[in-house]
């Protein structure tokens, strides 16, 4: 194994010196500038692919849908199924032109059935000329169900019930908040986009760890498979879900994953070995072991903001 290991960085520091290569290669052609620009793009979009066939054995990436409209309002949202706001839509947009730039593609995508992660993924897609391939739409990977917090406004609901227990209710692991009513409009059972669903199945409350436990079946039943057989997988979901996800891929306690915050329309890549377990990325912001692309301090702030948003 040890030999393999040198064997494989060795092998990654040839594409990197590969990489430099070409790029020198083409900053001396001076004939058609345009034609350099694409040339050293696609130079450095095939040293990419070959570097990742080399040195890992898979790679997933997933993004928390763009700001919503009610988390611009600060609002507990759920299921409630709300659109994106503008900045959101900007976020998606870029968070696709970063995958596009840094030469991913996917086969398949998988997001939830609420619009704010459905458009993301849209947007995404279009930046990166892959509205073509399939897209799997799942309930189980939907935001935690908040209950009967669900459409209240976050700050108003701490001025209300006090700081500490709202964060019981929003970043415990185990409890929920309070349970909303089968009569209320936000019961998903009075959703026709959940006609075909099991009632039982359905929440009127959730805490992350019924949610974690409502999503990871499909991680193992379909999205796990995909990967092993090859295929490159884009999850756009939401923040409770991925906060489920990357519990399970890094290994985080569910004391450490209560503070976890993932920042709206980044995308967080993760190399995966043969075990699907994360090859630790040096840019990575712990406890997290995949990377963030885009600018790290920006991310950094983004990801503070969430933290503050039930101040």
């Amino acid at each position: 194994m040890r030999v393999i290991g040198v064997l494989c960085l060795s092998l990654c520091l040839l594409a990197d010196a590969v990489c430099a290569f070409s790029n020198v290669g083409s900053r001396s052609v001076s004939s058609s500038a345009a034609w350099g620009a694409r040339t050293k793009a696609a130079s450095r979009r095939s040293v990419r692919a070959g570097r990742s066939s080399l040195c890992m054995k898979y790679t997933v990436v997933l993004i928390r849908h763009g700001e919503s409209t009610w988390n611009k309002e600060n609002r507990f949202t759920g299921w409630v199924d709300v659109p994106l706001s503008e900045k959101g839509l900007a976020e998606a947009t870029e968070g696709g032109k970063l995958l596009a730039e840094a030469g991913f593609t996917f086969d398949v995508a998988y997001t939830s059935v609420l619009r704010r992660a459905i458009k993301t993924l849209w947007t995404v897609l279009e930046q990166m000329d892959l509205m073509y391939i399939p897209i799997v739409n799942l309930w189980r990977l939907n935001e935690r169900h908040y209950g009967a917090l669900q459409g209240l406004n976050k700050q108003e609901t701490v001025d209300k019930h006090g700081k500490d227990q709202v964060l019981v209710w929003r970043r415990s692991y185990d409890i929920p908040p309070p349970a909303l009513d089968e009569d209320s409009q936000y019961y998903p059972g009075n959703d026709p986009a959940y006609a075909s669903v099991d009632k039982q199945d359905l929440p009127f409350t959730e805490s992350l760890k019924l949610t974690e436990d409502r999503f990871m079946p499909d991680w193992e039943n379909a999205m796990a498979p995909a990967i092993r057989d090859g295929k490159k997988l884009l999850i756009a979901a939401h923040g409770n879900t991925l906060r489920a996800l990357v519990k399970h891929l890094d290994g985080i306690s569910e004391d450490e994953i209560t503070g976890l915050n993932i920042p709206t329309g980044v995308p967080l890549v993760y190399e995966l070995d043969e075990d699907l377990k994360p090859i630790p990325h040096p840019d990575a912001i712990a406890p997290l072991q995949g990377r963030y692309l885009g600018d790290q301090e920006s991310i950094k702030a983004r990801i503070g903001a969430v933290a503050s948003q039930t101040k």
